[in-house]
């Protein structure tokens, strides 16, 4: 969470504490600014909300510890959800192709794993053992207020020859929305060097 987030989070605790009529200590205040920390003030507000209405436990203040359960869990459905697509697209296109995914956090994962050709070339036994993986670093990447710089493309094989031996490659293939790839392949970093913004906006395909 952003230091310009804190009064809104400073608002949102008083008037949860006030729902629950209990008064909000500074100390209070300062263990939860830190517990919250890691987490996207979008994502905390969200989690409280689903507490205060949750019909188990509700009816009581929450501690740290509850919204930080709730915050993990949604990290844990999210990695899912990215291993999936990740899934799809080895199985449906394959790593000959490059490829940007409309998530960013999908790119460090993969970078981290060996790279997009790596991941072709795991078995099927190690699958499952691949799939953990990946979803253990997405959702540690997920925690971090900030991400690291991500590669703009996941280079396949047909486009890394190409490029060795000097000639053009393959325009990469959106996997997930278009706009949001478009996005992740501009504000992405390092080599291989950029295609023109305006070829990816009109060549970059939606795959879902």
């Amino acid at each position: 969470m952003h230091d310009h987030h804190q009064p809104e989070f400073r608002q949102l605790l008083t008037a949860v504490y006030d729902f629950y009529n209990k008064p909000l200590s500074r100390f209070a205040h300062a263990i939860w600014s830190e517990a919250m920390r890691p987490y996207d003030y979008p994502a905390v507000r969200e989690a409280f909300s689903r507490h205060c209405t949750n019909p188990d436990g509700g009816q009581w203040l929450p501690k740290p510890a509850d919204i930080v359960r709730l915050l993990q869990g949604g990290s844990k459905d999210a990695a899912q959800i990215a291993w999936a697509k990740v899934d799809r697209a080895l199985r449906s296109v394959g790593t000959h192709r490059s490829v940007v995914f409309d998530d960013p956090l999908i790119h460090l994962c993969i970078a981290d794993l060996g790279g997009w050709t790596r991941l072709g070339q795991v078995s099927e036994q190690d699958w499952p053992y691949l799939a953990n993986r990946f979803e253990t670093l997405y959702r540690g990447y997920r925690l971090r207020a900030e991400p690291p710089a991500w590669l703009p493309l996941l280079q396949g094989l047909s486009d890394s020859h190409n490029r060795q031996h000097g000639y053009a490659g393959d325009d990469p293939l959106a996997i997930g929305d278009a706009h949001r790839a478009q996005r992740v392949y501009h504000d992405g970093q390092n080599s291989p060097p950029l295609l023109p913004l305006s070829r990816i906006t009109l060549r970059l395909p939606d795959t879902r």
